[in-house]
């Protein structure tokens, strides 16, 4: 795609202005949603945080998008473009490869048919949250970034949840490498031959960017607390700037619907979170729900074979408007579809796509659903809606009751095919069009050991030895994968020496920056320091430092910034399923960055690794822990002109819940950033960061009253 990209562009551009348009003039606004609001009061924190409150549920979405505005609305059109295909118009190359995925999967399709189905109340919840972010359109025009963006209407909110859901579970890294004319990357658990047979770990297609991946969430039992509460916390990783950034709100309206929590952008309700009586937090999981299908094309690639037939491919001309400079260029594109889904050709074929959720919208659905569920089975029977394609659900509430669900819509697929492959086009004998019952994911409730954690590990390990899910009672054909991670290595050894668990006990276990001695980072250490070192004097200090290395990037002790930046390669390898670097190369780059910027090999980890965020006197430069793969996660940072590794990826919503053992409820949160992000002129563009790297969390003021008396700030939008 990149490839092809650049070299319309170039073309275009040589053609000179001919062929250039001015993208605003051509491009058409739908009218505004009929919405006017009963009541909307916004409050905000002493951190900024907004508190929406309204007379109806859709006077509060209305109100959500308003205040998230305020705070981002730069993000929030970004959001908004790739929704109209128009991603390119904005941002330029990149965006126009998020128009070309929009238009291949059908997007604005799928919304079109899908959204007169919506229930009329989720309707007028995304059609109030749509005239929200118009109203602040129209207040303030000088901040809007493309010609007729506005005003949106709700089905185009709701077209951004049909497009961004399926990258989530690795659709993007499917779509990348069949339009670079490579072997579809695959996300889920062991393969499959033809037979149904197990293949080896090592050929295994490899998975996503680990950029893409990550969470912990933790559930604790009254019967494991020491004072009879239940508590959830929700440890979110997830990149902190962009459109899947989390965004902190609490929500109250007349109609019943109170909730704290975060969503991103682009939503009229929290994702995660709790209410009074229950919540939950999510965590990345990985089951193969993709299948990719190669068609027999005839002559002209005009038709393909299905079932002894040649059918017609579908086919659609579309225009990508890339933005070059001052101009926006009109760059052609086809995409195709078949009866399986989309389809891509490359050099190698025509390759036709399916996966779980394809061509519905039925997950704006289950989040309202779950948002105002007041008890455990309610909470259930929105699950059972299965509009969220994938991802963990981790689970608590006042009554005691804790639990793990792998969330994932199953594909129905017949037995008898290599699932894991390339499937043949031809025949509709491997052509699945039904999703398992929510019955059929796997779910451990209420364990004896009294929690339950995921780290994005293997769903058969949730809540220590003697609570594990039997694999063999789950058919192969679901692809879930058997993969472990420090984190939930780490979390298991904790959780099973800590006894009778505390509030202090669970937030130190939380903030734990250590490795295990086990699993791949054992492995690619034993590496490391087997290599020959003789006649190189900083490899054999490098050596030495990681021998004496005490497992835990907490900043105090030696080697710690040295074995960070070792570590994470060996944990991108393990987590994509490749083949390990070669350990004398990272040793030896490693070693030169920190001869190069710090003047030997053992600097404070706290000085290399860093938060940044803004410029000038809005500049926070903090110190920080944890690694790639520690339960207090730093995950991906990028080295700066001065050599320290400013992190971008990993904790980044915090949430601690706690229900009392007479069902109260009290919560404390943190971001990296603040709640204004993209406002440098606001006062909470950085001012969490200090308790942020100091592992320390601010009050939720979910009760109305306690937030009153704090001295918020109340206004109308």
């Amino acid at each position: 795609m990149r490839k092809f990209l650049i070299g319309l562009v170039v073309v275009l551009a040589l053609i000179a202005t001919g062929l250039a348009v001015w993208e605003p003039l051509t491009a058409e606004a739908p009218a505004a949603p009929a919405f006017k609001p009963a009541d909307v009061r916004i409050a905000r924190d002493r951190f900024g945080v907004p508190h929406i409150f309204g007379r109806t549920d859709a006077d509060v979405a209305y109100g959500v998008a308003y205040a998230h505005a305020e705070d981002d609305f730069a993000t929030l059109q970004e959001v908004l473009a790739m929704t109209r295909g128009r991603a390119g118009a904005m941002l330029g190359e990149d965006g126009a490869k998020i128009d070309y995925a929009e238009a291949l999967l059908g997007v604005r399709a799928t919304t079109k048919r899908d959204w007169p189905r919506l229930p009329d109340d989720v309707k007028r919840l995304f059609t109030a949250y749509a005239a929200g972010l118009n109203h602040y359109a129209d207040k303030h025009p000088d901040e809007v970034r493309l010609s007729a963006l506005f005003p949106v209407t709700g089905e185009d909110v709701v077209a951004g949840f049909v497009l961004r859901s399926p990258f989530f579970f690795g659709l993007d890294s499917v779509l990348g490498s069949l339009v670079e004319d490579k072997a579809p990357a695959r996300e889920g658990g062991p393969a499959l031959d033809a037979a149904g047979k197990l293949v080896p770990r090592e050929l295994t297609p490899v998975g996503t960017d680990p950029a893409d991946n990550g969470s912990n969430a933790m559930a604790v039992a009254p019967a494991r607390s020491t004072d009879g509460a239940t508590r959830l916390v929700s440890n979110s990783h997830q990149p902190w700037t962009g459109g899947v950034a989390w965004y902190e709100l609490i929500v109250h309206s007349g109609e019943g619907w109170d909730f704290a929590g975060a969503n991103f952008p682009g939503s009229p309700y929290p994702f995660l979170g709790h209410n009074k009586y229950l919540g939950w937090t999510n965590t990345v999981n990985r089951p193969d729900l993709i299948d990719v299908y190669k068609l027999t094309l005839d002559d002209r690639g005009k038709n393909y074979r299905f079932d002894g037939e040649w059918r017609p491919l579908e086919e659609q001309r579309i225009w990508l408007k890339v933005k070059v400079g001052p101009f926006v260029l009109p760059v052609p594109r086809t995409v195709y579809r078949s009866v399986h889904g989309p389809v891509v050709k490359n050099a190698n074929g025509a390759f036709a796509i399916r996966y779980a959720g394809i061509d519905q919208a039925n997950m704006v659905t289950q989040y309202y659903r779950l948002n105002k569920a007041r008890n455990f089975a309610e909470w259930r029977a929105a699950m059972a809606g299965q509009g969220v394609p994938a991802t963990n659900f981790v689970y608590a509430d006042a009554k005691g009751n804790i639990g793990l669900f792998y969330n994932a819509m199953f594909p129905d697929r017949p037995a008898g095919f290599n699932w894991r492959g390339v499937l043949p086009g031809d025949t509709s004998a491997d052509l699945w069009t039904k999703t398992l019952p929510f019955d059929r994911v796997p779910a451990l409730v209420n364990p004896r050991s009294g929690y339950i954690m995921n780290a994005n590990n293997t769903p058969w390990i949730a809540a220590g030895p003697g609570d594990e899910l039997d694999a063999a009672a789950f058919s192969p054909l679901l692809g879930i994968e058997d993969d472990m991670t420090n984190r939930a290595a780490r979390l298991i050894e904790l959780f099973e020496a800590s006894g009778q668990i505390d509030e202090a006990r669970l937030k130190a276990i939380k903030y734990d920056t250590a490795y295990a001695k086990t699993g791949y980072a054992k492995a690619w250490m034993n590496r490391l320091l087997a290599l020959d070192t003789k006649g190189d004097p900083a490899l054999a200090r490098a050596q030495k430092l990681l021998r004496e290395w005490d497992w835990n990037l907490d900043g105090r002790g030696k080697g710690d910034a040295l074995a960070l930046m070792v570590l994470r390669p060996a944990n991108g390898s393990h987590y994509q399923r490749r083949a390990e670097p070669d350990p004398r190369t990272v040793l030896k780059e490693t070693v030169a960055h920190l001869q190069e910027h710090f003047d030997g090999l053992d600097p404070r980890l706290g000085t290399v690794l860093r938060l940044r965020h803004g410029e000038g006197s809005n500049r926070v430069d903090l110190p920080l822990d944890g690694g790639n793969d520690t339960v207090r996660a730093s995950t991906l940072w990028d080295a700066e002109p001065d050599g320290r590794l400013k992190v971008r990826h990993g904790d980044s919503f915090i949430m601690f819940v706690t229900w009392d053992k007479d069902g109260r409820v009290r919560s404390e949160s943190i971001q990296p950033f603040g709640a204004a992000t993209t406002r440098p002129d606001s006062p909470h563009y950085n001012d969490q960061a200090p308790l942020f790297v100091a592992h320390k969390l601010k009050p939720v003021l979910f009760d109305p009253a306690a937030l009153k008396a704090s001295g918020a700030r109340f206004y109308r939008p």
